[in-house]
C-alpha cells in the first residue's frame, strides 16, 4: 500500500500544524510551506481540505490562521489519511457500492477484502498525529 502524494503531504501538514499548536501559535498557508518544503498553494488546498473534514480550524485576519480542531493525540493518521484520499481501502473491492471489476458478481476474492480494508484502518487509526509530531524533535547523535 502507497498514500497519494497529497495524503503524504496532508500527513506531513499536519504534523506542523501540532508542533505549531504544541508552541501556542497557528500555522499560516505560508508558513507551513516554507517549513516543509511543500508548495504553498498545495498546502493552501491541503489545509481547506483538512478543514473541510473538521481536523484544522481557521482564524481570520492579521492573527489569524490554521490551528488543530482537537488534541494531536486525538487525530489519527486514518484521520489525516481519510481527509485526503477518502475511505482507506487496499481495492475498491468490498466498498459499499463498488463495481470493482468484470468478475465482481462471481470473484471468491472478494467478500474478503472488507475485513483485509478494517486492518488497514485499524493499524493506521491506531497512531495518533501526537506521536508523528512530538513536542521536541529527536536529534540524532
Amino acid at each position: 500500500m502507497r498514500l497519494s502524494n497529497l495524503a503524504d503531504y496532508g500527513v506531513v501538514v499536519m504534523t506542523a500544524a501540532a508542533r505549531a499548536a504544541a508552541e501556542g501559535r497557528l500555522s499560516s498557508a505560508a508558513q507551513v510551506a516554507q517549513l516543509t518544503g511543500i508548495p504553498a498553494p498545495t498546502v493552501a488546498k491541503l489545509m481547506g481540505q483538512l478543514g473541510r473534514a473538521g481536523l484544522l480550524t481557521s482564524q481570520r485576519g492579521v492573527a489569524g490562521g490554521f490551528a488543530l480542531a482537537r488534541e494531536a493525540s486525538a487525530i489519527s493518521l486514518a484521520d489525516i489519511v481519510e481527509a485526503i484520499d477518502g475511505p482507506i481501502a487496499l481495492t475498491h473491492c468490498g466498498q459499499p457500492g463498488a463495481d470493482c471489476c468484470n468478475l465482481s458478481t462471481s470473484c471468491q476474492v472478494k467478500p474478503h477484502w472488507a475485513p483485509v480494508n478494517r486492518a488497514v484502518h485499524a493499524a493506521l487509526a491506531g497512531v495518533s498525529l501526537a506521536e508523528l509530531a512530538p513536542e521536541r524533535m529527536q536529534v540524532p547523535a
